[in-house]
């Protein structure tokens, strides 16, 4: 049976799902989809970066990662909407419960991407186009947002496919049609071609698609090390990797955060670390998991950046033992200078159960603090991350639980927002 897969991806998600919610829940007057907009984060945070932009901004040459001043000396009346990470959470689960209707095997592969695998029931529905474009209007009927669908026998064109032209089409990528509609594409638009893989292929006189497909896989691979297989294989629409119902275990566990102000003594820095090691404990625990390496990430406000890990003596999941272990490396590795990012992870996770070792030069009571730590995460889970604080965050300007989606991102504030 040939395999039938379907790549969705949302079309401007956080821009779309923000001007849906402001039109149909918030009163709103005016589609941020056409007019020059942009979903962006809270400068004075220093977050201020454009994270989703309107296909009218993207016509002034608006790029998404850059930064709010550089988008408005593009387009000086550009629209900004803060981020709402719940409600675009909410679009997102909204999205993948609609496809588990048309097959029991859906990989979330980011917050607005899945993969569909129809193999088995597509045939219930229709043919694939058919289906895909039944899955397409659906999604724009009840959500009010509008997708693209690609439609091939494997995630690597299936993905490519939904990459064509934008928005809201459904469209093909078969193997026989490789030649004719991916093949002549710049090699930059091959998935897992970045722009420095690109340019090295360009530098060697490899441009399009077609010409990495039908080049020595030997020589890609004398340029691109072991990359250079892969990019080979994806070129000539090689992919043999299925779609996973269930996303792979965890292999490491971390946060940052960008500080709103620049960080120039330890004691603050510290307080930075152990607010990022009651988040990345919390969630060991909420897995089951401890870890057997300790990391910190330090990126100055010159954007230098530079990190250090350790093996741990016993693995861990403890807040306290992770923040110790992260303050250890911090002084290790910081040499003075203004810091504006700080990131704690982690790795070697262990799945087993696990019983510590206990040791005559133990100076804590580990069984005590694991207790504690169950206690608070009881807490927190039912009355909400602020409900226990520790002492060292009152009266202080850091989040006492920093780190992965900042609190500004989670709950945007629509109390003055004007028609547009």
């Amino acid at each position: 049976m040939k395999s039938v897969i379907f790549h969705i991806d949302v079309n401007a998600a956080f821009l779309s799902w923000e001007a849906v919610y402001r039109l149909y829940h918030k009163g709103g007057t005016v589609d941020l989809r056409e007019i020059p907009s942009a979903v962006a984060g809270d400068a004075s945070l220093r977050h201020g970066i454009i994270l989703a932009k309107s296909i009218p901004a993207k016509r002034y040459g608006i790029q998404t990662g850059e930064s709010i001043p550089e988008a408005k000396r593009k387009c000086p009346g550009l629209t900004l909407a803060a981020p709402n990470y719940n409600l675009y959470e909410r679009c997102s689960a909204a999205v993948m419960e609609i496809l588990r209707e048309y097959s029991d095997t859906v990989e979330q592969y980011s917050i607005d991407e899945a993969f569909v695998d129809m193999t088995q029931t597509c045939h219930l529905f229709g043919e694939p186009e058919q289906t895909a474009e039944m899955i397409k209007d659906r999604i724009h009927r009840e959500l009010g947002f509008t997708v693209n669908v690609g439609v091939s026998e494997n995630k690597l064109l299936a993905k490519m496919a939904s990459d064509f032209r934008k928005p809201d089409k459904v469209h093909t990528l078969w193997k026989s049609e490789i030649q004719r509609k991916m093949w002549p594409l710049s090699v930059s638009e091959l998935f897992f071609v970045g722009r420095a893989t690109a340019k090295k292929l360009f530098s060697v006189g490899i441009r399009t698609i077609g010409e990495l497909a039908q080049a020595d896989p030997a020589y890609i691979k004398s340029i691109l090390k072991k990359q250079g297989e892969i990019v080979w294989a994806f070129a000539n629409g090689l992919d043999s990797s299925p779609v996973m119902k269930q996303a792979p275990a965890n292999k490491g566990y971390g946060n940052s955060t960008t500080t709103p102000f620049d960080v120039t003594d330890a004691p603050t820095a510290k307080k930075v670390l152990l607010a990022l090691s009651e988040t990345v404990a919390a969630r060991l625990r909420a897995d089951g998991v401890q870890i057997g390496v300790a990391a910190v990430g330090i990126k100055g406000t010159d954007f230098s950046y530079c990190s250090h890990q350790r093996v741990l003596p016993v693995s861990t999941n403890i807040t306290l033992e992770i923040y110790q272990a992260a303050c250890g490396l911090f002084d290790e590795l910081w040499g003075g200078s203004p810091i504006r990012h700080l990131g704690v992870h982690t790795s070697g996770v262990c799945r087993e159960n696990f019983t510590r070792q206990m040791s005559l030069f133990d100076g804590a009571d580990y069984e005590k603090l694991a207790r504690l730590d169950t206690a608070v995460d009881a807490v927190r889970e039912r009355f909400g991350a602020d409900a226990l604080m520790r002492a060292a965050f009152l009266n202080q300007p850091i989040d006492h639980m920093s780190g992965g989606i900042s609190r500004e991102k989670r709950e945007a504030d629509y109390s003055g927002m004007k028609p547009e």
